[in-house]
């Protein structure tokens, strides 16, 4: 019988692999301070990123009395209702900021990738500074390093680059949208063809149809001082290039690249954005960033930033752990000696698997099946 689109099964040792790596990285956000929560499985429609919600990306139902639930589609959202009505409004004077780490299934109905995965991250809330980006960052790259990714680059952007100018020149909607899809497409002569017909500064224009090749190094930060001019992008560019120096103190630096075309998913990002790649996967295993103003929607008000990884990508990747064989292998005539045997055995710290019908050891010992097998005398 077929399952629904998108989502999958996980074989033992696909599960087992799996689980190695959540394990390994929940590992080092504690080492970093982080502390594990979980938010409900299901969320208010009203709760969920607004979004999303447009995309018709949701897996949306009623519930008995009416009220629209979704399943989880992410984790930050959850996580800024929880920290502005259980956190915030008893915290104390120090306790502050919040590191907060998760792992848990996401659930989104889009086309393209797998509408059910596992989500592993950290929200660090409470820290406006650009130490803070460059915490969570430095965290993100030191975590694909724990999984055992090596081929990897992040790239540094910020949403005032292009976002923050563009409420600056009070850009038309329509306008800003069909520059958006040129930007996510790296489209450059879509751009500039769009571009030449606006009215515009000659700076801006400039700016913007090079955004989409403003990718590398410190030089990149440097070509920005031209366009400096725009109070969004020298703020931009200011905050980058603290995060970027950070970054470099942290060791880290190399595994880092700017990208100044980089446009988020999420409404919700304010500042500092960043994405991770990998060889031969054609979207991001990791998205992050700053979003100073979502905690404002559920009543409290607080700076954040964070990220999430899609950790099974990893199985995309041919990633499996091989399942250990067990201890023992225990048969006989007497099932209930057989039973006793077992018990002993297990109290004993042994993984052994009993047999519970006829057994033909010498194919179970031809194939290395277990580490020892013992047969069960009959009295």
């Amino acid at each position: 019988m077929r399952i629904a689109e998108g989502l999958r099964d996980l074989l033992p040792e696909e599960l087992a692999f799996l689980e190695e790596k959540e394990r390994s990285a929940l590992s080092l956000f504690q080492a970093w301070s982080y502390r594990k929560v979980l938010t409900t499985g299901l969320e208010y429609g009203e709760c969920v990123e607004p979004e999303m919600t447009r995309k018709g990306d949701l897996y949306k139902f009623f519930d008995r009395e009416g009220q629209v639930l979704a399943l989880r589609p992410e984790f930050t959202t959850p996580i800024a209702r929880l920290v502005s009505s259980r956190l915030l409004p008893r915290a104390l004077d120090g306790s502050m900021p919040f590191r907060l780490c998760y792992s848990g299934d996401v659930y989104r109905y889009g086309s393209g990738r797998y509408r059910e995965f596992r989500q592993i991250g950290v929200e660090l809330i409470g820290a406006a500074a650009e130490l803070a980006d460059a915490e969570v960052i430095a965290l993100s790259i030191e975590m694909l390093l724990c999984l055992g990714l090596r081929d990897f680059r992040v790239s540094l952007g910020h949403i005032g680059v292009f976002a923050d100018l563009a409420d600056e020149l009070v850009l038309e909607e329509a306008l800003r949208k069909k520059l958006e899809v040129g930007l996510a497409r790296k489209d450059v002569v879509g751009m500039n063809s769009l571009l030449a017909s606006c009215v515009l500064p000659e700076k801006a224009k400039e700016l913007v149809g090079l955004l989409p090749s403003l990718t590398g190094g410190a030089e990149v930060l440097e070509r920005l001082r031209a366009f400096e001019c725009f109070e969004s992008v020298r703020r931009a560019a200011a905050s980058l290039r603290a995060v970027y120096g950070f970054l470099e103190a942290f060791g880290v630096q190399e595994h880092v690249s700017i990208d100044l075309g980089i446009l988020r998913g999420f409404a919700y990002y304010s500042g500092t954005i960043f994405e991770g790649y990998i060889p031969d996967v054609g979207f991001p295993i990791l998205e992050g960033g700053r979003y100073d103003g979502l905690l404002e929607g559920f009543g409290q008000s607080a700076p954040a930033t964070g990220f999430a990884c899609n950790l099974e990508t990893l199985l995309a990747l041919g990633g499996q752990k091989p399942m250990p064989k067990p201890d023992a292998f225990v048969y006989g005539d007497s099932p209930e000696k057989v039973i006793r045997r077992c018990q002993s055995l297990r109290r004993a710290g042994k993984q052994v698997e009993m047999a519970v019908g006829p057994v033909d050891a010498s194919s179970l010992l031809a194939a290395d099946y277990c580490h020892d097998f013992e047969f069960v005398e009959p009295s």
